[in-house]
């Protein structure tokens, strides 16, 4: 198969659905000579933040000279996204090769209903095949969904398993209380192993973690963010000092990725890597730290695309990512923006508390579609929208309800809150009430994918 036709293949693998399990995967890395065995892997979950964990333990194992393999969900612009080599995606030809070879083995399994594998699954065994292949000193793996019965769990052992911030999502399949969720995600803890744990402030989530540790006899470590300096955090880069899980004093760390959950985030990655380091005997110097934490980028999460006006595109698309969000915009952006909301958010989510939580932030709001089946229509988000804001407009077409927001010029002579209409006729140039103007795209990860794609071929 060429480029092409293998994406289509994979693409064709939706017809199965999302199945949670590990029988099917474990089946078809059996078939592959279970690549998996041969590797080493950070093991990250949880509900937000997983992501960017991943990104800033993977940036600094690449400076520390490690040949690190990164496998994440789900891809933006390219698929080849999902499969990374020291930072680098996967080329079109190598990823053409390695899923010909694994249909090949699926198209040689005996048919049956436990052969019917789901998309999730064939790709996490081309990545572990590949990563396998090229010979990945280590493998940064985020889990797609929840933990326990996650293809990514097909592994046997893990150098570290870390579990990020935990909140409400997919309660349809990982349970509707906390404490259910936790458990979920406890999934990836190992007989044996050694965990990180995100601490949020909840003692059901320390209870639920602590409870299946003890079980499997693992070491539990909890991260808290008490003991933070922050010295700078605008919308170019952030300086703080922490201190580590051991008691240590880290100063003047300084990262590119905007907010202060990040910083959250960068703290959860270095105590990570400082276990690997003094734990597990990874060659990671200080100065291989400061300078993977300083190169990280995890795009589509409060990313900084334009600044004239400000966009910022993120990816926040439930309850907890909406609220660290908001809380963001109002530190960053204080009361001399206009602001415009562009927001389009997949139907099964908390749509009514997201809503309730970014619209009042904002002065304008643009309702649009994530390119996703799941998708709201804008008549239904538009109605909700409408409980916080006066003024709305619907733009089915994502990159277009974009241009739409960049152009927009607010009118010099209407205050933005005294809630009266906008329309063509007073759209003049903005800059007399409020004399700076900033655009947030948010609400699903297929929206900023979208407009990024739009982004990068008029880049090209």
């Amino acid at each position: 198969m060429n480029y092409i036709e293998a994406i289509d293949f994979i693409n064709s693998t939706n017809r199965f659905g999302m199945k949670l399990g590990l029988e099917r995967i474990k089946l078809l890395l059996t078939m592959l000579g279970n690549p998996q065995d041969g590797l080493k892997f950070v093991h990250v979950a949880g509900t937000n933040g997983k992501g960017s964990v991943t990104s800033f333990i993977s940036s600094v194992l690449i400076e520390a000279g490690y040949k690190v393999g990164m496998y994440t969900s789900p891809y933006l612009v390219r698929f080849n996204e999902r499969i990374r080599i020291d930072g680098t995606e996967i080329s079109d030809e190598d990823l053409a090769d390695v899923i010909t070879h694994v249909k090949e083995v699926i198209d040689n399994i005996p048919k049956t209903s436990e052969a019917e594998f789901t998309e999730f699954e064939i790709v996490t065994a081309v990545a572990f095949y590949y990563f396998k292949k090229v010979g990945c000193d280590i493998v940064c793996l985020e889990v797609g969904l929840g933990g326990r019965f996650d293809a990514t769990n097909a592994i046997d052992c893990s150098e570290v398993s870390v579990i990020t911030s935990i909140s409400k999502d997919h309660t349809n399949i990982l349970g509707n209380n906390i404490s259910d969720i936790a458990y979920e995600k406890a999934g990836i803890i190992k007989e044996g192993g050694s965990v990180f744990l995100y601490d949020i402030g909840n003692t059901d989530v320390i209870d639920t973690i602590s409870k299946v540790c003890k079980n499997r006899h693992s070491n539990l470590k909890i991260i808290s963010f008490n003991d933070i300096d922050i010295s700078k955090s605008n919308l170019a880069n952030q300086v703080f000092s922490f201190v580590s899980y051991k008691g240590e004093k880290y100063l003047d760390i300084k990262i590119r990725l905007i907010g202060h959950h990040q910083i959250n985030n960068a703290i959860m990655a270095y105590n990570v890597l400082l276990f690997l380091r003094d734990e597990k005997g990874y060659n990671i110097s200080d100065d291989a730290m400061r300078r993977g934490m300083l190169n990280c980028r995890w795009a589509g999460r409060m990313e900084l695309v334009k600044e004239n006006p400000i966009v910022i595109l993120d990816g926040a698309h439930n309850e907890d990512s909406a609220r660290k969000l908001s809380i963001e915009i109002e530190r960053l952006l204080d009361d001399s923006y206009n602001k415009i909301l562009v927001l389009g958010l997949l139907s099964d989510k908390d749509v009514d508390k997201i809503v309730k939580i970014l619209v009042p932030k904002f002065d304008k709001v643009i309702v649009t579609v994530p390119d996703s089946k799941r998708a709201m229509k804008v008549e239904e988000l538009a109605y909700r929208v409408g409980m916080y804001c006066d003024d709305i407009i619907c733009i089915e077409d994502s990159y277009n309800a974009y241009k739409y927001a960049i152009e927009y010029k607010f009118d010099k002579n209407i205050d933005n809150n005294n809630k009266k209409k906008f329309n063509k006729k007073n759209m003049i140039k903005q800059g007399s009430l409020k004399n700076k103007k900033a655009v947030l795209v948010c609400g699903s990860l297929y929206l900023i994918g979208n407009i990024k794609q739009n982004l990068v071929s008029k880049e090209r």
